[in-house]
């Protein structure tokens, strides 16, 4: 198992903040263990969150059924499975999960993958708090690639198990499968406040396919939140042009003057190849008066 010692460095004022550059750096010190990790890219963290942060978790998951609670009992696709979406959630937690699609845990997930510009999924599309009661399990699978509310891909996924007192006995255990389905690379109890993130490719197979066998009363509960990017062909589809300015009808002459050469500018640079572009403006700026 692919396991480190590592706790966030959550401000000790009580807030829920971190420096950017700060979570960053602590990402890269483990960003060679986590790219080399097989059967995909991955790394378990046991400690991820501060105690007072992991006891926020603890306090505010919600027992009771909420309104948009979503059940799956469909077998291998997913049994005795209760996912549960921050926002019908108490304050605390809502906070908590703002937190974690922060832009300081974006740095830190950043700098420990080296995937830049992670975007977080303000919907919760599949995340949120997770439940698995007795007899509950999560077939062996890849996920979704693409989350078809915000057309972003996939790329990371970030659990935070909140068992205490886990009996591997009960089973429960993360397996990592590699890319031919021959072999479990790895088995991971879901221990408490024991972080595991992965990278989501088309054959990142992970799931936990045995029935739990806790007594009656103990859930196997999580955080689950995953990360997206977006795609540069957007460059391809849309203008990458700046701010386009219009005068008023009342506005001066000079207003409706200094809009429309805005406007100009940014049309010349989405019409003009890059090159040409800058000539232009170059010779233009070198015989303007100045000012």
């Amino acid at each position: 198992m692919n396991l480190f010692e590592l706790t966030l460095p959550v401000s000790q004022d009580g807030a829920l903040s971190m420096d950017p550059v700060e979570a960053r750096a602590t990402g890269e010190m483990l960003a060679q263990e986590y790219r080399s990790a097989e059967p995909f890219p991955h790394i378990v963290l046991d400690g991820i969150l501060p105690q007072p942060v992991l006891q926020q978790a603890l306090d505010n998951f919600p027992a009771e059924p909420l309104k948009s609670d979503r059940v799956f009992d469909i077998n291998y696709g997913g049994h005795h499975k209760r996912q549960i979406l921050p926002y019908d959630c108490s304050k605390d937690a809502q906070a908590l999960f703002a937190f974690l699609n922060s832009k300081p845990v974006l740095q830190f997930l950043q700098g420990l993958t080296g995937i830049e510009g992670l975007i977080p999924d303000p919907y919760f599309e599949g995340g949120g708090f997770h439940e698995i009661s007795t007899g509950g399990l999560l077939g062996v699978h890849a996920d979704f690639r693409i989350n078809e509310t915000l057309h972003l891909e996939r790329r990371l996924n970030l659990l935070i198990y909140l068992n205490p007192d886990w009996n591997e006995e009960w089973g429960g255990a993360l397996e990592l499968w590699d890319r031919k389905m021959t072999t479990c690379h790895s088995r991971v109890f879901p221990l408490l406040n024991r972080c595991v993130v992965f990278s989501t490719d088309a054959d990142s197979y992970h799931g936990h396919p045995d029935p739990l066998k806790t007594p009656d009363h103990i859930k196997r509960r999580s955080i689950a939140l995953y990360y997206y990017t977006s795609s540069r062909n957007i460059y391809k589809e849309v203008p990458s042009h700046s701010t386009m300015y219009y005068a008023r009808p009342n506005d001066s002459a000079e207003v409706h003057a200094e809009a429309r050469r805005f406007r100009t500018d940014e049309h010349l640079r989405d019409w003009l190849p890059p090159k040409l572009a800058r000539l232009f403006f170059r010779i233009r700026n070198r015989l303007r008066p100045p000012a």
